[in-house]
């Protein structure tokens, strides 16, 4: 009797969402609509779009041929953990880090919106614990080693250290040149403290799930990365995805043609990765 319960609500089910389809497709849209409707979380805008349309006007509008069209609001995702790590004076520090999950990069304070720059080609790459160590010891002394200093700073065995070396290689993270390793990153910042400066409050928005950007870097991977990064006393004690506020400004120029821009409502700053956004 419960099967064929379960099968006539099933059936029933069915035919109301045929009949709500065919007969009442406005009710349908507001079903979908209310659906992709949440609540969530996100930094609280320090700077409005009609502000930095304004402030960054003359740049925007060559001239008077060309004009705004209507702005849009769209949310890009991180990934809010608070963290408790060992500082180099043998401490235990606490606090939180916010980690891009578009770009991959951990971002070290919220008033420049300043980024690492590596830690997503090492989570591209599967990069483990002990394959960091060699790319952290690189990074904290200017990129740059001889194998001899390597060792030394390491404290490691040499066969060790070379399979390390050759499987980083591999992986196109490190390069060998006349004698030198060097990282294959230009401008690297990974040699940094688990810690965002964030002078921000979290704030809950309610927007379509559409206006949210999907992520390219998941939870899994990047707490993975964070792990190898920082060491063996390095946890995670909580985790929230929030979102970061960005303003997609566009233009129509004389030719018919719109060019789109886009805007950090946090630090009031044009992104730099606009291909990541569209």
């Amino acid at each position: 009797m419960k099967l064929l319960s379960f099968i006539f609500s099933l059936g029933a089910l069915g035919y109301g969402a045929y009949w709500v389809d065919h007969n009442n497709p406005q009710l349908k849209t507001k079903a979908i609509e209310f659906i992709q409707r949440g609540e969530f979380h996100t930094l609280e805008a320090r700077f409005s779009v009609q502000q930095i349309m304004d402030l960054n006007r003359k740049m925007l509008l060559k001239d008077e041929r060309h004009k705004f069209l209507d702005p849009v609001v769209k949310f890009a995702p991180y990934l809010f953990m608070e963290v408790k790590y060992s500082t180099p004076e043998n401490q235990t520090g606490e606090g939180v880090i916010l980690w891009d999950l578009l770009t991959g990069e951990m971002v070290l304070n919220t008033n420049h919106w300043e980024k690492t720059h590596g830690f997503s080609d090492c989570i591209n790459a599967h990069v483990e614990s002990n394959e960091f160590r060699v790319i952290r010891t690189l990074a904290e002394r200017g990129g740059v080693l001889d194998r001899e200093s390597l060792l030394r700073f390491m404290q490691t065995e040499n066969d060790i250290l070379g399979g390390w070396l050759d499987i980083l290689q591999r992986k196109k993270l490190i390069v060998h040149s006349q004698g030198q390793y060097r990282l294959h990153l230009q401008n690297p910042r990974l040699s940094v403290r688990p810690h965002t400066l964030i002078d921000d409050r979290l704030v809950t928005k309610t927007a379509k799930s559409s206006e949210r950007l999907p992520k390219r870097f998941h939870l899994k991977k990047i707490k993975r990365m964070a792990e190898a990064a920082f060491g063996q006393d390095f946890a995670v004690r909580h985790t929230l995805n929030v979102y970061l506020p960005i303003y997609c400004i566009s233009i129509e120029n004389p030719d018919g043609s719109i060019h789109t821009s886009y805007w950090n409502a946090i630090s009031g700053k044009s992104l730099p990765f606009t291909s990541l956004l569209e």
